[in-house]
């Protein structure tokens, strides 16, 4: 069984920043790709960036390339969102991803940016 928990969300003004964590508890956290997602209200869920389970190779959407980074730290089983230069339409829910099976989701944390 795989419980992922997201901490780091809140109130930041354009131009900001924000670092997002995603920590998992199980054994099998280091064997997977990980994403963190985000819905906006009235919006599908999107993904916004991966990577690969040794860190090798991260992926971003094209709204967030240049200016978030996905990292991780198998050794913590934590993934990490650096979220630089927020605009006001990252505002969203913010979850963590390990693509098992259905897939294991966190609770999400809330990010909004606003001036």
């Amino acid at each position: 069984q795989v419980q992922l928990v997201e901490s780091g969300g809140g109130l930041v003004q354009p131009g900001e920043s924000l670092r997002l964590s995603c920590a998992a508890s199980g054994s099998i956290f280091s064997s997977y790709v990980m994403r963190w997602y985000r819905q906006a209200p009235g919006k599908q869920r999107e993904l916004v960036a991966s990577i690969s389970s040794g860190g090798g190779t991260r992926e971003y959407a094209d709204s967030v390339k240049g200016r978030f980074t996905i990292s991780r730290d198998n050794t913590k089983k934590t993934v990490y969102l650096q979220m630089n230069s927020l605009k006001l339409e990252d505002t969203a829910v913010y979850y963590c991803n390990l693509p098992r099976g259905d897939g294991y989701w966190g609770q999400g944390t809330q990010v909004t940016v606003s001036s």
